[in-house]
C-alpha cells in the first residue's frame, strides 16, 4: 500500500524553512512534540519577557517621576517657608535693633542654598532649572545686602520690600512645579498607553503565528499516524497489493517498515494457501469422481438389483458425493478468484432459464425439507456470463434451502429496475445476526445462527457468489427487514457496460 503523501508546502520562506528544520531534525516522534511544544512556547515566552520588560520600565520611570515630584513639591515648600523666615528675620532686627536675630535669617539663608542645589538636581526639565537660577540671583543680592548691613541694622530697612519679588517667584516655581507633575504624569500615561498598545498588537500577531504552527505540526504530527492508520485498513480488508510507506519521524518510519514487512508475509501466506487450496482441490476431485460415478453406477442397477436399504445407501453416497463436489468447486473457484484466473464469458442469457434450471438442481434437498417455492420471475434477457450467473443464483438458493425451517416458504421475486435486473431471494429462517451483516460476505466466514442438523459448509458460497457480481458490473446486498429470515437482492446490468462504452 503506498500510503506517502505529498508534503505540505506552506506559505512563505519562514514556513518551508520550518518543515525543513521538522524534516531532518526530530529523530523520534517524542521529539517532535517536544520541539513543536518548544517552537509554540518560545514566541509566548518572549512576548511575556517583552511585557514584563515593558511593565518593569514603566514602573521605574513611575517610580522615579512619583519621587523627583514628591521631593520638588517639598523642595518648593522649604523655600516658601525659608524666604518667609529670612523675612521675618530681617522685619525683627529692624523693629528691635539687634545685629544678632540675623543669625536666624544666615541660617535659613544657609537651608534656601542647600535646598535649591537639592531641587536643582532633582529638576528634569530646563524651565524649572531657570526658575531656581532666577530665585537663587534674587536671594543672592537680598544676602549681599543682609551681609553688607549686619553691622548696622538701620540699613536693612529698604530691603523689606525685595522679599516680595523673591516670595512670588518661589510661589511661582511651586506652581510651576506642580504643572510639569502634571506633564510627567501624562507622559506617564502615554508610555503606559503605548506599552498596552505594543502588549496588544504582539498578542495580534501571536495569534495566526500559533496557528500556523499549530496547524503546520498537527499535519505534520497527523500525517504518518494517518497513513499507518491508512496501512492497518487496507491491511485489514485484504488489500496486501500496496507497498507501505510512513513518512516522519525515523521510530515511525521504522514502524512503517514493519508493516510493510508485515504485508510481505501475509501476501506470502496468502500464496501458499493459495496453491493449498489448489493442490487439495485437485487432488480430491480425482477420487472424489470415482466415488460419485460407483454410487451412480449402484442406483443406476447397473451391477444388479438392489434391495431397498441397499437403494437408500446409494442414494445418500449419491447425494453426499454431489455435496462434496460442490465444496471443491467453491475451493476452485475462490482459488481463481484470489489468482484472478478466471475470464467471463458473456452472451444473451435469460434469466428465467437460469432460475429454473437452479431450482430443477437443488429439487431435492427442497422436496427433502418440504419447502415451498413462491417464484415469480418473467423472461428477462441479460448480457452475462451464464455459468458464473448460475452460480450466483445457485449459491443464493442453496443458502436460502440451507437456513429454511421445514415446511416453510423461500420467495424468488425478479423484475427489471430501469437499466438493471434485480432478483430478491427471501427465505423464513432465523435471519443473520445483527454482527453478521458487516462479514456475511467475507471469505470463509459463517454466522452464529446455523441450523443444528446441518452441516457448516466452507463459509465462500457468498464470498464468490458476490465477486462474479462485481466482475458483471453488479451486486449483491442484504436487505434488511423486520421480519423473520434473510433477504439477499442480486442486482445485474441488462446490457455489457463495455459495449455501451
Amino acid at each position: 500500500m503506498n500510503t506517502r503523501m505529498e508534503s505540505v508546502k506552506p506559505e512563505g520562506g519562514s514556513g518551508a524553512a520550518l518543515l525543513a528544520l521538522l524534516r531532518h531534525s526530530p529523530k523520534s516522534f517524542l521529539k517532535l512534540i517536544l520541539l513543536g511544544f518548544t517552537l509554540m512556547g518560545l514566541p509566548l515566552i518572549i512576548a511575556l519577557i517583552n511585557s514584563a520588560v515593558s511593565i518593569d520600565q514603566l514602573a521605574d520611570h513611575s517610580r522615579k517621576t512619583v519621587y523627583q515630584a514628591a521631593q520638588i513639591a517639598h523642595g518648593s515648600r522649604v523655600l516658601v517657608d525659608e524666604i518667609a523666615i529670612m523675612e521675618r528675620s530681617v522685619q525683627q532686627t529692624l523693629i528691635l535693633a539687634d545685629a544678632s536675630l540675623l543669625e536666624g535669617y544666615f541660617d535659613a539663608h544657609k537651608k534656601f542654598e542647600d535646598t535649591v542645589a537639592s531641587l536643582f538636581e532633582l529638576s528634569p526639565r530646563t524651565e524649572q532649572k531657570q526658575s531656581l537660577q532666577q530665585l537663587q540671583l534674587l536671594e543672592a543680592a537680598i544676602f549681599h545686602k543682609v551681609s553688607a548691613a549686619r553691622q548696622t541694622p538701620k540699613k536693612l530697612r529698604g530691603l523689606t520690600g525685595d522679599f516680595v519679588p523673591l516670595l512670588d517667584s518661589a510661589r511661582t516655581f511651586s506652581a510651576d512645579g506642580d504643572a510639569l507633575i502634571e506633564l510627567e504624569v501624562g507622559e506617564m500615561q502615554d508610555m503606559a498607553e503605548h506599552a498596552r498598545s505594543v502588549v496588544g498588537w504582539q498578542l495580534l500577531a501571536l495569534i495566526p503565528f500559533m496557528i500556523l504552527l499549530a496547524s503546520t505540526f498537527s499535519m505534520i504530527i497527523a500525517r504518518p499516524i494517518r497513513q499507518i492508520d491508512e496501512a492497518i485498513r487496507n491491511m485489514g480488508q485484504g488489500d496486501l497489493s500496496k507497498a507501505v510507506r510512513v513518512d516522519g519521524p525515523q521510530d515511525l518510519i521504522y514502524l512503517g517498515k514493519r508493516l510493510d514487512w508485515m504485508r510481505r508475509r501475509f501476501l506470502e501466506l496468502e500464496e501458499q494457501k493459495t496453491q493449498f487450496l489448489q493442490h487439495v482441490s485437485h487432488e480430491l476431485k480425482t477420487p472424489l469422481t470415482a466415488i460419485r460415478e460407483g454410487a451412480d453406477l449402484l442406483a443406476e442397477g447397473v451391477v444388479g438389483d438392489l434391495t431397498v436399504k441397499q437403494q437408500h445407501v446409494a442414494s445418500i453416497l449419491h447425494s453426499n458425493s454431489k455435496q462434496l463436489q460442490k465444496r471443491i468447486e467453491d475451493l476452485l473457484s475462490y482459488s481463481a478468484l484470489q489468482t484472478e484466473k478466471f475470464t467471463l464469458v458473456k452472451h444473451q442469457a435469460n434469466l428465467a432459464v437460469i432460475v429454473g434450471t437452479v431450482l430443477q438442481d437443488q429439487n431435492l434437498a427442497i422436496i427433502n425439507k418440504g419447502l415451498k417455492i413462491d417464484l415469480a420471475c418473467p423472461e428477462l434477457m441479460l448480457d452475462c456470463d451464464e455459468l458464473k450467473i448460475r452460480t450466483i443464483v445457485d449459491n443464493l438458493l442453496s443458502n436460502a434451502v440451507k437456513f429454511s425451517p421445514p415446511a416453510s416458504c423461500i420467495n424468488i421475486r425478479a423484475g427489471k429496475v430501469d437499466e438493471s435486473i434485480q432478483l430478491n431471494v427471501t427465505d423464513a429462517g432465523a435471519g443473520i445476526d445483527e454482527t453478521d451483516w458487516d462479514k456475511v460476505f467475507e471469505p470463509f466466514y459463517q454466522g452464529r445462527r446455523v441450523p443444528d442438523s446441518h452441516v457448516r459448509g466452507t463459509g465462500l458460497g457468498l464470498s464468490i457468489a458476490r465477486e462474479y457480481a462485481l466482475a458483471h458490473d453488479g451486486n449483491i446486498e442484504l436487505v434488511q427487514q423486520t421480519e423473520a429470515g434473510a433477504h439477499f437482492r442480486l442486482t445485474l446490468p441488462i446490457h455489457d457496460p463495455q459495449d455501451a462504452s
